[in-house]
């Protein structure tokens, strides 16, 4: 079993990365966490290159990232709240998922990538909406062949209570971990509706 995590927060150790570090408590297998903001890798640059030619023009870290998600049985992704939004940095990163819609829209070609399950986990610290991030995080994760999506976890009261201290967000979490160790045909995850 292999998970990989993107981690869009700016905060090495704020709640964000508490939840990420409490799921890797219970995951089964392997993980890989990309850091969206410590990563050496670039938002697309729309160079088009993508839509005749598989992969990317850009090579960096996240040519890394793409035999990860091609390989993984799980992905998640993991971000505070910025302005109702994923922050900057995870929308950058998951900008160069380009590649995979260009394949199906214009070079009508299949993304051999077998079925993964998904996960989404949120922060805030107002008024805790989270319809639009998780909208955009649901996108993401279908262009990378996400089927299976757990509905959303999150802590949105962190200027008051610290995530590693939200006893609703924690059981989310353990609730995600327990799907994603479950095998595909057992998951309970609802599809994300986009």
């Amino acid at each position: 079993m292999k998970t990989l995590i993107f981690n869009g927060s700016p905060r090495v150790a704020g709640d964000t990365v508490s939840l990420i570090h409490r799921l890797t408590e219970f995951l089964d297998g392997e993980y890989k966490v990309v850091d969206a903001y410590r990563s050496n890798i670039s938002p697309c640059m729309d160079c088009r290159y993508c839509r005749k030619n598989p992969g990317c023009a850009i090579q960096d870290g996240m040519q890394d990232v793409y035999r990860y998600i091609e390989d993984c049985d799980n992905i998640v992704i993991a971000s505070p709240i910025y302005f109702s939004e994923l922050t900057g940095r995870m929308l950058d990163l998951g900008s160069r998922l380009q590649t995979y819609f260009c394949a199906g829209f214009f070079r009508k070609e299949e993304v051999s990538m077998k079925p993964k399950r998904g996960a989404v986990i949120l922060v805030g610290g107002g008024d805790g909406r989270a319809d639009k991030p998780y909208e955009t995080a649901c996108t993401l994760l279908h262009h990378m062949n996400c089927r299976n999506i757990h509905e959303a976890v999150g802590s949105f009261k962190t200027n008051a209570v610290p995530a590693a201290e939200d006893k609703e967000a924690i059981a989310g979490i353990e609730s995600i971990a327990r799907f994603l160790n479950t095998a595909e045909s057992e998951g309970r995850g609802e599809p994300c509706v986009n």
